[in-house]
């Protein structure tokens, strides 16, 4: 049996301090959106009671589906990095990007040059590659498989995307995982069906049509701040995709409060079982 802890989008906080010019473009419109909103629905003591439940259920693996951060700051990326490092080192924690860590072109290497331990390929060092997606973590009969939906895009669209190469090589990896027999979990951070125009993942219908001809036993994403489960279409059965709230969400918000997922994976090649138990925040 394989525990896994499923978090995402704990948006931390609070801000750095940033000048006016660092305002100019997209992150305006965030900054004001933080202020009016996020700032009071996301709270660092939420997560903080979150991440000590997770170290007290003392799970095998951790995932972290993107959202680590609001603005794409330099500083951000700093203060994201440490807190990866207290949800565990590298080879426990396995995380893939959101919109907002991509927020802004320029800011999109500080994801490589802070967090690149925490997506790497096994077997991987970190002076290879870059920002290399999907990636494959095994550990024991599970195989963890990252991709990358976080992509910068203009003022009022939280959207992403996939790409033909990408989908193309998780549909090669998957493949080969599965004929080794291996259980196979998807990590993305927006969710792989249609939300809505301002929100979707763009190519949501081709990657759930590769997932429809080459199989996986899960899909874990963020992005919506909801717990979810919904299913694909696969070529042995339904596929779960499990959703999760926001890891730093206050109650009384326009979403659900702050939870944790323990997904639990039982069984042998060709028979395995997912199961999920949502975990709020006491």
């Amino acid at each position: 049996m394989f525990r896994l802890a499923h978090l995402s989008d704990p948006h931390i906080g609070p801000l750095p301090a940033m000048t006016w010019r660092q305002l100019l473009g997209k992150r305006l419109t965030g900054y004001v959106n933080w202020r009016r909103n996020r700032a009071a629905h996301h709270r660092m003591d939420v997560l903080d009671r979150l991440l000590a439940d997770i170290v007290h259920a003392e799970v095998d693996h951790i995932a972290v589906t993107g959202d680590l951060i609001n603005l794409g700051l330099v500083d951000e990326y700093k203060a994201a990095r440490a807190l990866l490092w207290r949800i565990g080192p590298p080879e426990r924690v396995s995380f893939v990007p959101g919109n907002h860590d991509a927020y802004m072109r320029e800011t999109v290497p500080g994801i490589v040059h802070h967090w690149r331990p925490w997506f790497l390929s096994d077997g991987t060092s970190e002076t290879e590659g870059g920002y290399a997606f999907p990636f494959t973590r095994v550990r024991g009969q599970v195989a963890l498989v990252g991709v990358n939906s976080g992509v910068p895009t203009p003022a009022f669209l939280a959207t992403g995307l996939l790409g033909p190469r990408q989908i193309a090589a998780l549909a090669d990896e998957l493949e080969m995982l599965g004929q080794q027999g291996l259980a196979r979990l998807v990590l993305i951070h927006h969710p792989p069906f249609d939300i809505g125009f301002q929100k979707r993942l763009g190519d949501h219908q081709e990657l759930a049509a590769m997932l429809a001809k080459i199989g996986a036993e899960a899909v874990l994403h963020g992005h919506t701040h909801k717990g979810t489960l919904r299913e694909l279409r696969g070529p042995n059965g339904p596929i779960p995709v499990i959703g999760v709230p926001s890891a730093s969400a206050a109650p009384g918000g326009g979403s659900d409060p702050a939870a944790w997922n323990l997904v639990t994976v039982s069984g042998e090649p060709g028979a395995w079982r997912v199961e999920v138990e949502r975990r709020p925040v006491a």
